[in-house]
């Protein structure tokens, strides 16, 4: 490079992070191979500077375990060589909380950082780079100077790349906050190209743009904890190799810490940027058949990027419509932060305001991003995930609850709990809280054991993934070579034949679900979903006839030509839904009297089944398990059990479920079992069991029937 220009900057901002109630042995492997390593190595060359992000959870769990990585921390801030960047504690998606807790969110970080190493973050990392044009009114509001961006949103709206070596101003409401604009390339020549190759890059870069700068805003687990990575980086010396090749270069390219930067530097000018994120989490976000139409646009246009910069997928708020779970669970958080922020408070009483400080950190906690929505990251379809950010919000609400006046007798409410148009049953009491869906068969969506902080139901839909195509194109092809390749386009299976298990529910896994079908179907039907149950039934629109604090009457009417003995006179089906809850010895219990009446009796038979869907996570751990003739059977169980008890037990959570069907002829037990993409390839997660209770009336003679499933949930 001619010593007469400027020097070219690079800005590296590296990500770590583990979310809430993962795994001992993730945090712990990712720790040894990635977040010691990375830092162990970048000690070793002061000259390259970096900022670092490390979320709350992780800081957390890191000085609980291994305070003397804060030792290194500390020294390397003392010295100048890393800056610490903020972000939300709990490593939320900010535009997805309410404002109080994207301010509460980013001082907490911001606070514990200056705690425990001196200096109070100036900048903040956004949770999967999730960019809306409001945030900066909301990262100013917290004394944020600047984060990190996509070059994505920057081309989508009309930069051109050549400008984009540099940060810039976002402006809302008049409060700014810099954009540093990150770029895709180098996160695919990092690490996964020579070195030579980003050599390469930076010197293009700095005769484009003499003076600018390039950021490089990626994760740290993708130096040593991604398949291949730890060998290519530490084994194989990738790192020390780029490492060493930056500091070689260091006549023409300087290595600056964001707020360095920001130091010397005016912005390039005013950046007002679109929705987006990063490009392969708005591909994640579209509906099956659309993200398969987009990824043939792109690789019809791969050529051209001049056409790719104006293609962009969805907005990350797409997950809560893609994934009615996701959904539910943001809208619980929502609902959540209402009530622990409407707790009247009471100077008096420090007691109170001790439990309302824990009701509103289990309410952050349950902000954590990963289990909102799904890609190659993402927890949605990890159990343990979803499962930790609903017993956080359970703890909150019931907190929350417990210091409002009144608020703990037991209630109903009519509401649009989940946001999609029509209205809910949402019973309350300090036992129990449940989620009835009138316009989905009138089944439960959400059961929350308040005592043991459990949410029971907690299952998932089979759904048709986009990378379904790749798994069965995968179990038809030879094994990819070893070797670090980016994550995104590796295919690992860690099971052979796991296509087999690629099957798509019609329905959302609620209980309750009315199911019925003919008499020949069998219980391998119902696992393999063939039982070609009457669909308008099992997911209709009931109305609510009446509903109290612990009981609600629901009906559905309409033909039932699909059994009719004449198909041109068709009986009119009239079910009939009798839900009630209430307290029990040990915990409580709800019931769902089902009664069927016809206005003439059919032409063939029909079996009836009501449908319970229970989640108790880990399939074959020894303490849990279903209570069967035989001894436990754990909870991968798949066949026939006797009727009319069945038992289920959680020796983890501390929760025994009965289930009572008076009559029933047995019960169909079936795993839920999804197959979805993550980081270590696909895999196959257990998401609960479905339990059928199944009944055989006479249809073709009698005209009135009714059946009843109860659950008794009990604390062990």
């Amino acid at each position: 490079m001619a010593a007469t220009n400027p020097p070219f900057h690079l800005i590296l901002i590296i990500h770590a992070h583990q979310p809430a109630g993962n795994f001992e042995h993730v945090f712990e492997e990712c720790y040894e191979h990635s977040y010691l390593a990375f830092l162990s190595l970048l000690e070793k060359h002061p000259h390259i500077r970096a900022g670092l992000h490390y979320s709350g959870p992780l800081l957390l769990w890191i000085e609980k375990n291994h305070p003397e990585y804060f030792e290194s921390l500390r020294r390397m801030v003392a010295s100048g060589q890393i800056e610490l960047i903020g972000g939300g504690f709990y490593e939320p998606i900010l535009i997805s909380i309410p404002a109080a807790d994207q301010l509460e969110q980013l001082t907490r970080l911001a606070d514990y950082l200056e705690r425990h190493f001196g200096k109070r973050p100036t900048g903040a990392w956004l949770a999967e780079r999730v960019w809306e044009p409001q945030l900066p009114s909301a990262l100013a509001a917290a004394n944020v100077g600047y984060t990190l961006v996509d070059d994505l949103p920057f081309l989508a709206a009309g930069f051109e790349p050549e400008e984009l070596y540099g940060p810039y101003i976002a402006e809302d409401c008049g409060k700014s906050v810099w954009l540093f604009p990150g770029l895709k390339e180098l996160r695919y020549l990092i690490p996964f190209r020579g070195v030579e190759e980003s050599i390469a890059y930076f010197k293009k870069a700095a005769q484009a743009r003499p003076g600018g700068a390039a950021a490089f805003g990626d994760d740290m687990e993708k130096f040593g904890v991604w398949p291949g990575t730890f060998a290519h980086c530490y084994q194989d010396g990738w790192l020390e190799k780029f490492f060493q090749a930056l500091d070689e270069n260091a006549s023409w390219l300087k290595i600056s810490t964001p707020s360095e930067y920001i130091a010397s530097h005016v912005p390039l000018g005013r950046a007002d940027l679109p929705s987006a994120c990063y490009a392969e989490m708005m591909e994640w976000v579209l509906p099956t058949e659309t993200r398969l139409r987009y990824f043939a646009l792109h690789k019809e246009f791969a050529g051209r990027p001049d056409v790719l910069s104006f293609v962009r997928g969805g907005s990350w708020r797409g997950f809560f419509r893609k994934y009615s779970e996701s959904n539910l669970l943001h809208k619980k958080m929502l609902r959540v932060s209402a009530c622990v922020a409407s707790v009247p408070s009471r100077r008096s009483s420090t007691e109170h305001a001790s439990q309302l400080q824990e009701a509103r950190d289990f309410l952050l906690r349950g902000q954590g991003n990963d289990a909102y929505w799904h890609g190659v990251f993402g927890g949605l379809y990890a159990p343990h995930l979803r499962t930790e950010l609903w017993r956080k919000l359970i703890r909150a609400e019931s907190l929350a609850d417990q210091l409002t006046p009144g608020s703990v007798l037991p209630r109903v409410e009519m509401l649009d709990y989940d946001a999609d148009g029509a209205p809910e049953l949402l019973f309350t009491a300090p036992e129990y809280q449940a989620l009835l869906k009138p316009s989905d068969g009138a089944t439960l969506a959400a059961f929350d054991f308040r005592p043991a902080s459990a949410t029971l139901i907690n299952s998932i839909m089979r759904r048709r993934e986009a990378y379904h195509t790749r798994l069965r194109e995968a179990a038809a092809s030879t094994p990819s070579q070893d070797g670090a390749v980016s994550i995104h386009d590796q295919v690992h299976v860690k099971e052979p034949n796991l296509e087999r298990f690629l099957r798509y529910d019609r329905f959302a896994r609620h209980s309750f679900r009315l199911l019925l079908f003919d008499p020949w179907r069998t219980p391998a039907d119902y696992e393999t979903l063939q039982l070609n149950e009457v669909a308008r039934i099992a997911a209709g629109a009931f109305q609510v006839r009446n509903s109290s604090a612990n009981h609600a009457n629901l009906v559905f009417e309409r033909e039932l030509a699909e059994f009719a003995a004449n198909p041109a006179d068709p009986p009119v089906l009239k079910v009939t839904k009798n839900f009630l809850f209430g307290p029990a010895p040990q915990g409580c219990e709800v019931s769902c009297e089902v009664t069927l009446s016809l206005t003439a009796p059919l032409g063939r038979a029909l079996l009836i089944g009501l449908e319970s869907v229970i989640n108790f996570l880990a399939p074959a751990d020894a303490d849990r398990f279903f209570v069967t003739p035989a001894g436990p059977q754990n909870l991968r169980f798949s066949g026939v059990l006797p009727a009319p008890h069945l038992q289920i037990k959680d020796g983890w959570q501390r929760v025994r479920v009965n289930l009572h069907a008076p009559n029933a002829e047995s019960f169909w037990v079936a795993p839920i079992e999804t197959v979805s993409e993550s980081e270590g390839g696909f895999e196959r997660v257990y998401q609960g069991s479905q339990i059928l209770a199944v009944w055989r009336p006479n249809f073709t003679v009698q005209t009135l029937f009714s059946a009843r499933l109860l659950w008794r949930v009990e604390s062990l």
